[in-house]
């Protein structure tokens, strides 16, 4: 019963409020009619084109009635956003660290529920930052995960100083919590200070975030030059070598 008029724009609200972390699906359509209660021109045939059939309602003599306009919506949860993980190394170090993330509210699949504090194992198969994880049971439960980052800026200064693999998931059926078990390597050439953000989905449904700060702190000294002088307002010299690490 809304009324439009040429050119008038209609602004269709939706609301997303979900109870549970899974996969929410909704289809929102826009039927139009004419206000006087015309039929429009065009007939559907068996020859007409499929996909506009499907898009028009029809009126007894053949005319088109109405058009629809169907827009599927696809509802993701994202839970709230965790506590910063530090991970802080000395630059010209490298650091290998075990991270444990907590996904909450993690629903099952159709199949039974794994057994409690299971173990996986990573599948080489997939690349290594969308890894399917599977728990030796009946059922699986899948998660892709990235890391990304505030800007190409700090991409490009993090990207080749990171690694990150997942190798391990334990699941709790009570509280229904799977922890990820990651491998995060830092290796920094120099002092920065740098933020990123892990994002692991499950196909179940749900979304988790985990920022992540990348400390690097001063590196150790090198050596120490020095300098014995020769005499009051004379020059002494003293010679070293620097090595590039880069191009």
């Amino acid at each position: 019963g809304i009324r439009l008029a040429p050119k008038e724009k209609l602004e269709i609200p939706v609301l997303f409020m979900p109870a549970e972390m899974k996969i929410y699906k909704a289809v929102v359509v826009i039927h139009v009619m004419r206000e006087n209660g015309e039929n429009w021109p065009y007939k559907v045939t068996s020859e007409s084109n499929p996909d506009s059939n499907r898009n028009v309602t029809v009126a007894e003599n053949g005319k088109t009635q109405g058009i629809l306009w169907i827009y599927p919506i696809s509802g993701t949860p994202e839970a709230p956003q965790q506590k910063s993980v530090v991970i802080r190394c000395q630059a010209r170090q490298r650091l290998e660290q075990r991270v444990e993330l907590l996904l909450i509210g993690v629903m099952p699949g159709s199949t039974a529920l794994p057994d409690a504090d299971t173990s996986a194992m990573v599948n080489t198969d997939e690349p290594s930052n969308t890894p399917e994880v599977t728990d030796g049971s009946s059922a699986t439960l899948e998660f892709l995960y990235e890391l990304q980052y505030q800007s190409d800026e700090i991409r490009s200064q993090l990207e080749s100083l990171v690694g990150m693999q997942l190798v391990e998931k334990e699941w709790d059926i009570e509280s229904r919590i799977v922890t990820l078990i990651f491998n995060v390597v830092f290796a920094p050439s120099k002092p920065m200070r740098n933020e990123a953000t892990v994002v692991v989905q499950c196909t179940a449904g749900g979304l988790w975030k985990f920022p992540l700060v990348f400390i690097a702190t001063e590196p150790e000294v090198d050596d120490v030059i020095n300098i014995e002088a020769v005499g009051l307002n004379k020059e002494s010299i003293v010679g070293f070598q620097l090595t590039s690490q880069t191009r």
